[in-house]
């Protein structure tokens, strides 16, 4: 398949740019050439790092693991390992587009919720590194009571999410989702996220713009600037080739050089090494200590640290997250589709993705990464930036991740990557993903004060009441603590109150289909797709799965499954019709303008 922004020669290298530099420069279906996707797929490994790296960190406090390195790192291990087993279980027979799976910080919160109970608090003698001993019986016990009783909460809820995928059910209520419910939804991914970006930040500005200015420099400015580079045909021989590298790899380009700078400046002492002083996060040498204790080989295995537990209160508080967890996947799945040239998800690879997503973070609680899994986000945004769509490149993502949750020291190199680095990295991606969110409103006529109101009452009201209830907790006092914990979970989390809102408005204000962006939404321009024929392939089950079974008349009875057996007549009929969101048949959604996409 021709890529959008260019033709590939005979060494999948990318020469001549189309005019069009919205395109994809490799689509979902297409395979960029083997060294290329080593390449992407180690950026978007690095583009994942920060975040899942600090989903265990943070839970260390938790679970009185603040002062054993050791099996900090072994957490790290476990959630890579476990994140690219469903990463490959996602792109193969899930939603089948180009999405990372990881970490969630939907169930970071209600995780922390619950230790933070009384009989849950660290004794005091494991806030003293002086006197815990990470190899004695009585130290092991604490932190594995606390993280099997965790890890036995989350696949306890995960149950929640694979019904509701499986059965159809999230299919059946993408029916009445629209643009302004995903528009809110997407853009609070990345505006709720303000504050903690702004910490990376600001451990040291002048890294952090650096890193910043350089992805930007690479991805806007240079990304039709190509390089040449030696290649070899049967044909040409050996030749030079043009390769558009500033386009297709921004993102570990500007991390690379941020990180060796960063490197420079440590071995130079220019960076100050006390850490009380300004600067010492960009420091490469801070996490020095997890590199050295981390074992070259390690296999996570599940119940690798016990027998799981239950807490009813902890359950609770799980499904509350797995419902904000499932409201950013869906968002993520059209934001996704969008910035990588695929046609919007049908009902059928939407129930896939979700049950999927409940089957990995079952497998994530048995692991005993002590957190369930997601779609990522900041992956997502990097299509946006990178142009490369091809769910190839996140296969070997995932492939990856599991090499690096397997060998420990390898995995643990990228811990040096300095934290205001990640901050300017952070600062693009959730830019990205904040303009891919609003740049669904494109389908809805924004002339109409219905929308506006809509709209701007969403965003504002979910930025207003979690601000609220962060800044004021014993708010919500109903007398019973599951309930004010559950409250309190989905009322502090942006995306949920956004899209509730934007949800319920929209379905009950009154408005056209073709006012609300239903019609827009659904229909096909088959002049500019890039999936012009051949579109349901994109969704297909893989190996030929649904081919073999599309004679079988029961499954349009399966709501997870695609069925084939009338799309002839079907399209036939459909031909001058404009599709629906909820049609069985994908098409082609808008590719994000230039100016929000990056």
């Amino acid at each position: 398949m021709a890529s959008g922004n260019g033709s590939n020669g005979p060494n999948g290298l990318v020469f001549d740019m189309d005019e069009d530099g919205n395109k994809p420069t490799y689509c979902v279906t297409d395979v960029p050439p083997w060294y290329l996707c080593i390449f992407l797929a180690i950026q978007h490994y690095l583009t994942s790092f920060g975040a899942m790296t600090s989903i265990p960190l943070i839970l260390s406090e938790g679970l009185c693991l603040q002062h054993d390195s050791l099996t900090q790192s072994q957490l790290i291990n476990t959630i890579f390992f476990s994140s690219g087993l469903i990463t490959l279980l996602q792109v193969t027979f899930g939603v089948r587009l180009p999405i990372l799976q990881g970490g969630t910080f939907a169930l970071l919160t209600p995780s922390m919720a619950m230790l933070s109970m009384p009989e849950w608090k660290c004794p005091a003698w494991t806030q003293n590194a002086s006197l815990v001993n990470t190899s004695s019986p009585l130290f092991i016990d604490v932190w594995q009571t606390r993280i099997r009783t965790l890890q036995g909460s989350i696949m306890v809820a995960s149950l929640l999410q694979i019904l509701i995928g499986f059965s159809g059910l999230i299919g059946f209520l993408m029916l009445f989702v629209g643009p302004l419910t995903i528009a809110p939804t997407v853009s609070l991914i990345g505006l709720s996220l303000y504050d903690s970006v702004g910490a990376k930040v600001g451990s040291h500005w002048g890294i952090s713009a650096m890193t910043t200015v350089l992805i930007i420099l690479f991805s806007q400015y240079l990304r039709r600037i190509p390089i040449p580079v030696p290649a070899y045909s049967r044909a040409k021989k050996l030749h030079t080739s043009k390769l558009y590298i500033f386009q297709i790899m921004p993102i570990l380009l500007g991390i690379g050089v941020s990180w060796f700078v960063c490197y420079l400046l440590t071995i130079s002492d220019v960076l100050p090494s006390d850490p009380a002083q300004y600067g010492h996060l960009a420091r490469t040498d801070v996490k020095g200590d997890v590199l050295n204790q981390a074992s070259w080989f390690t296999l996570p295995y599940p119940g690798q640290w016990g027998m799981p537990a239950v807490s009813l209160a902890g359950v609770f508080g799980m499904m509350a997250g797995i419902v904000c967890s499932m409201a950013e996947s869906v968002g993520d799945y059209h934001a996704c589709a969008r910035l990588s040239g695929a046609p919007p998800p049908p009902k059928h690879a939407i129930s896939r993705g979700i049950g999927v997503e409940g089957l990995g973070s079952l497998l994530a609680g048995a692991f005993g990464t002590g957190n369930g899994t997601t779609s990522f986000s900041e992956n997502v945004a990097a299509l946006g930036i990178t142009k490369v769509g091809s769910r190839t490149v996140i296969l070997v993502s995932g492939v990856f991740m599991i090499l690096m949750g397997v060998l420990g020291k390898i995995g643990a190199i990228f811990t040096t990557i300095p934290t205001p680095v990640m901050g300017g990295m952070f600062l693009i991606m959730f830019g990205v993903i904040t303009a891919a969110g609003i740049s669904n409103l494109q389908s809805t006529d924004m002339n109409s004060s219905r929308n506006i109101f809509v709209f701007g009452f969403s965003m504002f009201s979910a930025l207003v009441i979690p601000n609220f209830l962060m800044k004021n907790p014993d708010v919500l006092q109903t007398g019973v603590k599951e309930v004010d914990q559950v409250l309190r979970i989905l009322l502090t989390t942006n995306m949920f109150v956004g899209g509730v809102l934007g949800f319920f408005l929209d379905n009950t204000i009154p408005g056209t289909k073709r006012e609300r962006g239903l019609l827009a939404w659904g229909k096909a321009d088959l002049e500019d797709s890039i999936y012009a024929a051949g579109t349901e392939e994109v969704y297909d089950l893989p190996f030929g799965i649904t081919s073999r079974l599309s004679s079988q008349p029961w499954l349009r009875y399966v709501p997870f499954c695609p069925w084939k057996g009338n799309r002839s007549n079907d399209r036939s009929e459909d031909d001058n019709t404009p599709q629906g969101r909820g049609s069985e048949q994908p098409l082609r959604s808008t590719v994000v303008t230039d100016e929000l996409a990056l």
